[in-house]
């Protein structure tokens, strides 16, 4: 009788647990959270491409470029049709998306992308690229409206890139979303919020690891004067700010911003403040990975940076997963702002906030 009691006393127990680890998993992932709904102005829906789930603007040109694939495949450890950079003029009377990657002789399934502008009369456009023969950073010359694919960089540190920042021809930073290799060990990191990817920085000829400690590290960007390097972790809900040496490439950790959210891929206005694309619920975004008829709430947020240290934050759109899921991304030119999205066939196009008006991204 006495072991029976006791059996029944460590079930109850291992039940409590249990029911306190599920909780907080529910409660942390933002699923109790209630949506407001705000809303941009004009909005337009614009289809023609795979999804959205990064969006960056040439600061001075208005040509954005996104990057765009059929992504659920990729969570079943398969790939679809051919990904592309599409390009979408916000310079042009009536921008439509097109294709720049249509003749490139190559598996594309890109990812995060990055800029470079040139000091000369070159740019070039980084972008994550997805290959059964592995994980690459594509480096692309920008030509009018054209890509011109130059070299492709790839490492076994690099196992699980999710976004890049070039900072120079041939040398980047980029996002490793989990530390583990096998799908069992990111599936334990991520219900877990284990805090174990981190930042590659590759000088040109090696990578080395900058930055570690993040639970699942998303986008990366960095300040407008290459100072500063921000680091979404959509797992943690917060980005991460460290000081770059730029004659190294080392990293030293500074803050972490507490959005409470999970928080994508970021992007910098003129001013240098932070456009933030985040999945309000994140166990709803990975229903929505899975099935196309989940919706998936979307939410954009931006961070005022101020003096030694000083933010805050204002949320500037949210929906309930209508008319776009899945928010990765907010870019902005003029009084434009782009809202991508990690699966959606389509993006926005909309007007920004009053007073929120700016000059390239």
């Amino acid at each position: 009788m006495k072991f029976i009691k006791a059996a029944v006393l460590i079930i109850m127990i291992f039940l409590v647990i249990l029911g306190g680890f599920v909780f907080k998993t529910f409660r942390d992932a933002g699923e109790f959270k209630t949506i407001v709904s705000k809303n941009l102005h004009a909005c337009q829906v614009i289809t023609g491409v795979q999804s959205s789930e990064d969006i960056t603007i040439h600061p001075r040109t208005g040509m954005a470029f996104i990057s765009s694939d059929d992504r659920r495949p990729l969570f079943d450890g398969t790939r679809g049709d051919q990904g592309a950079i599409f390009g979408f003029d916000l310079s042009a009377k009536e921008p439509k998306p097109l294709n720049l990657t249509r003749d490139l002789d190559l598996e594309f399934h890109p990812h995060g992308i990055g800029l470079l502008i040139g000091t000369g009369a070159v740019d070039s456009l980084f972008v994550v690229n997805h290959r059964s023969d592995g994980h690459f950073v594509e480096i692309f010359h920008i030509a009018g409206k054209k890509l011109i694919h130059r070299t492709s960089v790839g490492g076994d540190l690099m196992h699980s890139p999710n976004d890049v920042i070039p900072v120079g021809p041939k040398a980047f930073y980029v996002t490793n979303d989990h530390g583990s290799t096998s799908r069992f060990g990111r599936t334990l990191e991520d219900y877990l919020q284990l805090a174990r990817s981190y930042v590659l920085y590759y000088d040109g000829d090696r990578f080395r690891k900058v930055a570690d400690q993040l639970a699942y590290a998303n986008g990366i960007n960095m300040s407008h004067d290459g100072a500063t390097v921000y680091v979404a972790a959509t797992v943690g809900g917060s980005i991460h700010v460290y000081d770059r040496d730029p004659g190294s490439g080392s990293l030293t950790f500074r803050q972490a911003i507490d959005l409470g959210t999970g928080v994508d891929n970021i992007e910098l206005d003129s001013k240098g403040d932070l456009w933030v694309g985040a999945h309000p619920r994140l166990l709803t975004f990975v229903q929505y990975a899975k099935d196309s008829n989940t919706l998936s709430p979307s939410q954009v947020l931006v961070v005022h940076l101020g003096a030694t240290g000083a933010h805050r934050v204002e949320a500037v759109y949210a929906n309930d997963g209508e008319p776009l899921s899945g928010s990765s991304v907010a870019a902005c030119f003029n009084t434009t702002i782009l809202v991508g999205s990690v699966f959606d066939g389509r993006f926005l196009s909309c007007d920004l906030p009053s007073g929120s008006i700016v000059q390239g991204s």
